[in-house]
């Protein structure tokens, strides 16, 4: 069956011509992000400390997207040790600041600024981006932060109400009995939220026997790493549509997102130039090849990031996707946040994200990484929504072995294992939408 064309590409083509009359094409697409590229070095050359700094006795003249290899990497280390030195206008033109804890409570937070035409492009982008799975007329109940003025649901609850839609800002799901009455009470049938938080919902409603008296259509996936294991337990519970959103703060929230065809997110090209490189070599690799994405802002004023380095792994996916645009598209990304059991296998929270929410009754779960006898042993405390009668400390295990990092460790014994089994009848949701990370407490914990 044939699947709308995403309706990303009739706003990139209408940002980058004006109209959307025409036909789209990547000469088109690329000759705009070049000319937006040389705008955008040319203003934090003359106006970002930081990269006047960083471009001193640089030829940073570019007449091709190739040339934008030769100029140097933006780190996150660099947003921690001089956010001001960013900012190319005065504080007194930023409306919005974002500080981000990455590392638990420890070390020097990441601060983002945001002037308000920075935040109209959040906006904009919300509203263009959500006719993927809305519309006119829908009602959305949006489960992530937004009581504060230019917070993520804040914007796109702006968004929403551009596309004539309703959009109800919950915030974070603290009590699933409070959530699941508001979507019974409001009629809503959109939810959007973080990927455990909205599976442990749709856990407690199914609890009470409630799953048929929803009327979910569509739900869309953000802030997090999105397991294809929740993706297939919501369509179970609801027979949803699940999309899936990239972004981050450091994008101005949004990246990209699925279309119908649910391969691949389509890039919010118009605002973001793209790139994946060999995190090793810092070269670009070819299309299709697995590297890791960098960014480059093309219309921010206020902290314009050139060749941002996101940590994530994906790939351009070759071909063209089943809905025909010409907008590129970024493979499902992986977990940023790796713990390494030695110097060549690591793990993320996202490997034992497939493997334990395949068991219904898991609400959540904790993982930290201890030594013992110079020993790495793997702590995990899980919690239960009920009392299973069997055993399942069998099959947590045998489904641990799935993963590639502890297969070899887990049948030769060298890897101590222990589980922790707890039961809890409500669904304890963290305050914030910080990614959820494995935590490292061996003495001499590996790079």
């Amino acid at each position: 069956m044939a699947i709308n064309v995403t309706p990303l590409e009739p706003w990139v083509q209408e940002k980058i011509t004006g109209n959307r009359s025409g036909r789209l094409t990547r000469k088109l697409i690329e000759d705009y992000q070049l000319n937006k590229l040389q705008e955008t070095i040319a203003w934090v050359s003359a106006s970002s400390r930081f990269y006047r700094r960083l471009y001193q006795g640089l030829d940073c003249k570019i007449t091709s997207l190739a040339d934008l290899n030769k100029l140097p990497f933006t780190t996150s280390e660099d947003l921690k040790d001089y956010p001001l030195d960013f900012l190319c206008v005065s504080q007194d033109n930023i409306s919005r600041i974002v500080t981000l804890q990455t590392s638990g409570t420890t070390g020097k937070p990441k601060r983002l600024f945001f002037s308000e035409p920075d935040q109209e492009l959040t906006i904009d982008f919300f509203h263009h981006g959500m006719f993927t799975l809305i519309k006119p007329g829908d009602r959305v109940l949006i489960l992530l932060p937004g009581e504060t003025t230019g917070s993520v649901g804040d914007l796109l609850r702006l968004g929403l109400a551009r596309a004539g839609v309703k959009g109800s800002v919950h915030g974070i799901v603290i009590n699933p009995e409070a959530t699941f009455e508001q979507i019974k009470r409001e009629k809503i049938n959109v939810l959007v939220g973080i990927p455990t938080q909205v599976l442990n919902l749709a856990r407690f409603i199914d609890s009470r026997d409630e799953s048929s008296s929803l009327n979910i259509k569509s739900v869309l996936l953000s802030t997090d790493y999105v397991p294809l294991t929740v993706v297939k337990e919501l369509q179970r519970y609801w027979g949803c549509q699940v999309f899936n959103h990239y972004g981050m703060t450091e994008m101005g929230l949004g990246g990209g997102i699925e279309c119908e065809g649910f391969c691949g997110y389509h890039l919010r090209e118009a605002d973001l130039y793209f790139e994946i490189i060999d995190p090793l070599t810092g070269t670009p690799v070819i299309d299709g090849r697995p590297g890791e994405v960098v960014f480059t802002t093309l219309t921010r004023s206020a902290m314009p990031l050139v060749r941002y380095r996101t940590g994530d792994i994906s790939r351009f996916i070759p071909g063209i996707c089943s809905c025909n645009t010409v907008l590129k598209r970024l493979e499902r990304v992986k977990s940023r946040e790796r713990v390494f059991l030695n110097e060549t296998d690591y793990l993320t929270i996202s490997d034992f994200d497939e493997v334990l929410f395949d068991f219904g009754d898991i609400i959540d779960f904790e993982v930290t990484l201890t030594e013992e006898a110079e020993q790495n042993r793997l702590n995990l405390n899980i919690l239960l929504r009920k009392p299973i009668a069997a055993d399942i400390e069998q099959p947590v295990l045998q489904s641990l072995a799935k993963i590639p990092s502890l297969k070899g460790g887990l049948q030769s014994n060298n890897l101590l294992v222990n589980l922790n089994f707890n039961l809890s009848t409500e669904i304890k949701a963290p305050q914030s939408t910080a990614k959820r990370q494995i935590q490292d407490r061996r003495r001499f914990a590996r790079p």
